[in-house]
């Protein structure tokens, strides 16, 4: 079967970007080894963060990161038998997360982040879910009322000349918006613009189904079996053999594994998140996510409960769980809203794809004709599969981009 794009990924970039590329008149095939949206776009927060430019940080404060050592802060835990593969990447990402590099990054974020709620608002009413977006944005709680001041002061310097807007809540005023917090609270900031979903698999599985009837074809196959062709580039599937004059790696955490016999140095880690739902207790509700600032992890209202997500653990990709972290945030979450047992009887874990410099990688690969990348979103694949796919499709059909791609390219890491 010959097609003019392959995307190699079915998670919501690689879909939003075939949806995309679908509406632009192309005909497209998604190459995915299980279901669109099954890996790590299924566990995520559900939030469309139109307020993230700012990276998140390597920590510097000493005590915090000896408390990160001894793996007793439930928002970080690493593997100590897997230090030396991470150590390359966190190295990189310590020296990425100095002061002008933080601003470096926001810099480049703000056009993809800016355009993020219109480009997702285009691609779900395209697929007619646009009721799948949740206005009303998220809440950052705080137990620890200097911490929260500190985080009013650093907010400002951080978003304020990018426009972003938010509300900043004393206990009344944040136990207002969600009833069902308990008195642990001091205040929060309320982020008042981003979206958020109670299922993020089903908005994938939604631009899929709106893409397959545009003409598009979900395939099954094997992504490392690309191989480049005289006239682009091909792909063994359950289906056959597959090409395109034109390819996109849209792996995630994956990307790496085929690029690098490639030629492509891809300087990636993985942060890995788990995730696990609650039953509420009685009458108690949550309107919006809610992010607990002071233990480090979020909760959700999703269509299966509310969702606990735990936040970064460091180790290699594919070694062995260790959902510690849902079990350490547990009693924080209980003594925040009330709460029964779990929904699951296992976490859900999931590995982020993220660059060092915590910016993505869209574009050309500069060593092969037809070939592109659109990976390593970190923490935000869902929040910018929307943009990028607009980014990204503008480039393939050789439209004028919407933003300049150069501070994405892969070529800033040689």
């Amino acid at each position: 079967m010959r097609f003019d794009v392959l995307v190699l990924g079915g998670g919501i970039v690689g879909t939003a970007l075939a949806l995309d590329l679908a509406l632009r008149g192309k005909s497209v095939a998604i190459v995915e080894r299980g279901a669109p949206g099954g890996e790590t776009s299924f566990g995520n927060a559900g939030l469309i963060q139109s307020e993230a430019m700012m990276p998140y940080a390597f920590p510097r404060d000493p005590l915090l990161l000896l408390q990160y050592a001894l793996n007793l802060k439930p928002e970080a835990h690493y593997h100590p038998k897997d230090v030396f593969k991470v150590a390359p990447f966190l190295w990189r990402y310590f020296r990425a997360s100095n002061r002008e590099g933080q601003l470096r990054t926001a810099a480049a974020n703000f056009p993809l982040f800016s355009a993020c709620l219109a480009e997702h608002e285009r691609l779900a009413t395209a697929a007619g879910v646009q009721a799948m977006l949740r206005p009303g944005g998220w809440i950052k709680a705080y137990r620890d009322g200097k911490h929260m001041d500190e985080d009013v002061r650093q907010t400002a310097i951080d978003v304020g000349p990018f426009g972003v807007k938010y509300d900043v809540l004393d206990r009344a005023a944040l136990q207002a918006r969600e009833p069902s917090l308990s008195d642990v609270v001091v205040g929060g900031i309320h982020w008042t613009t981003p979206f958020s979903l109670n299922d993020p698999e089903a908005l994938t599985l939604a631009y899929a189904k709106a893409f397959e009837a545009l003409g598009g074809k979900v395939i099954h196959g094997d992504a490392m079996s690309l191989a480049e062709e005289r006239d682009g580039w091909s792909v063994k599937t359950g289906e056959g053999l597959v090409s395109a004059p034109d390819c996109v790696v849209a792996l995630g955490p994956w990307a790496p594994d085929l690029l690098r016999p490639m030629g492509y140095t891809v300087p990636m880690g993985v942060k890995r998140g788990y995730h696990v739902h609650m039953r509420p207790k009685g009458n108690a509700t949550l309107n919006v996510p809610v992010l607990d600032a002071d233990v480090g992890y979020m909760m959700v209202p999703m269509a299966r409960g509310i969702r606990l997500t735990s936040g970064a653990e460091f180790a290699d990709r594919d070694s062995p769980q260790t959902p510690v972290q849902i079990d350490m945030i547990e009693p924080y979450a209980r003594e925040m809203m009330p709460l029964e047992g779990r929904v699951e009887a296992r976490p859900w874990m999931g590995s982020r794809p993220c660059m060092p410099d915590m910016l993505c990688v869209v574009g050309k690969a500069p060593k092969h004709k037809g070939l592109w990348l659109n990976f390593g979103h970190a923490h935000h694949g869902l929040t910018l599969a929307g943009s990028c796919a607009r980014l990204l499709g503008e480039m393939i059909t050789g439209e004028k981009p919407y933003a300049d791609p150069a501070p994405y390219s892969l070529v800033r890491f040689n």
